[in-house]
């Protein structure tokens, strides 16, 4: 069996892209996406596409690029390589919903390949509740759990423990959400390894609307009023700072001249800062501040 090519990655990519918007409109039940195809100055380009005003998703954006070129010295400096030109493919995806009730998710599938033969596979996926349910944790981390036991018992604990390093926001000593899993330079040993690894990136792209339908369909009935909705603009703020002071993407698309409106569509359509805010103690708000922590083993989880 021949390895994959970066073409042939890059289309299956873009394939994976058609079959999470489709998923999502199905599960959203209203809103549709919008395209917008761009192109990069530098080499390559890609395909954005937005969702508004849905009946559950109020902002999201599914983000498919292919893109090559030079690769900018700051980016050999960061990752420690040697001169060569880079192409690196991928399907991003953020999902801000109306209700606090149902969770912002995230997830991610890329390649990156140097001419001079270096190449890895990178990715994740990740929730943030605005409020923790204990149970929905469990749910999450279980369908997540499913999919990495396909292919390597050891891929959970080891790429769980790397989300609750990295969507770890340093400056407010908190997690982003209830973490998941995350995996970076993750590269094929041989042709039949290398398959292995981007099929794993594909079983997670698959996971994406399955387990995000799950909580549309579940999250969205329960009720809520103002104070929850203040309560998400401000989870929603602590969203936004992890994106742009933390997060190795934004700072990756940025440093390689990406387009700057499809790097931040993760952006929620509000958020709020509050000075100096306390939650009630004993509150939901509370319970959800207490909980973003590392290494919490949500499988075994007891309130």
């Amino acid at each position: 069996m021949s390895r994959k090519t970066k073409e042939e990655i890059a289309l299956i990519y873009q394939q994976m892209q058609d079959y999470i918007c489709a998923g999502l409109e199905q599960g959203d039940g209203k809103g549709k996406f919008m395209e917008d195809r761009w192109d990069r100055a530098d080499g390559g380009g890609g395909r954005t596409r937005i969702f508004q005003n849905g009946a559950i998703i109020e902002k999201g954006g599914v983000a498919f690029s292919a893109v090559h070129g030079p690769t900018p010295e700051k980016i050999l400096n960061k990752l420690g390589l040697d001169q060569a030109d880079f192409f690196a493919t991928g399907v991003s995806i953020v999902l801000h919903p109306f209700s606090p009730m149902v969770p912002i998710i995230h997830m991610n599938i890329r390649y990156f390949e140097m001419e001079n033969g270096v190449h890895w596979f990178g990715g994740g996926i990740d929730l943030t509740p605005h409020y923790i349910d204990p149970q929905d944790a469990k749910y999450f981390h279980q369908e997540v759990k499913k999919v990495c036991d396909q292919f390597d018992s050891e891929y959970y604990p080891k790429f769980k423990a790397w989300a609750d390093d990295y969507f770890f926001i340093r400056h407010r000593n908190e997690t982003r959400g209830i973490g998941g899993i995350f995996y970076d330079r993750l590269s094929g040993k041989s042709d039949t390894h290398f398959q292995q690894v981007l099929d794993f990136s594909l079983e997670i792209g698959r996971l994406f609307p399955r387990v995000y339908s799950y909580f549309m369909q579940k999250n969205s009935k329960i009720p809520f009023g103002a104070e929850e909705k203040a309560w998400q603009n401000l989870r929603r703020g602590r969203y936004v700072e992890f994106n742009l002071v933390w997060d190795a993407g934004t700072k990756f698309g940025l440093d390689t001249n990406g387009r700057t409106e499809s790097i931040l569509m993760s952006m929620p359509p509000q958020a709020e800062w509050t000075y100096m805010h306390e939650p009630k103690a004993g509150s939901d708000e509370q319970f959800t501040v207490d909980h973003l922590k590392k290494d919490i083993d949500w499988l075994t989880y007891q309130e």
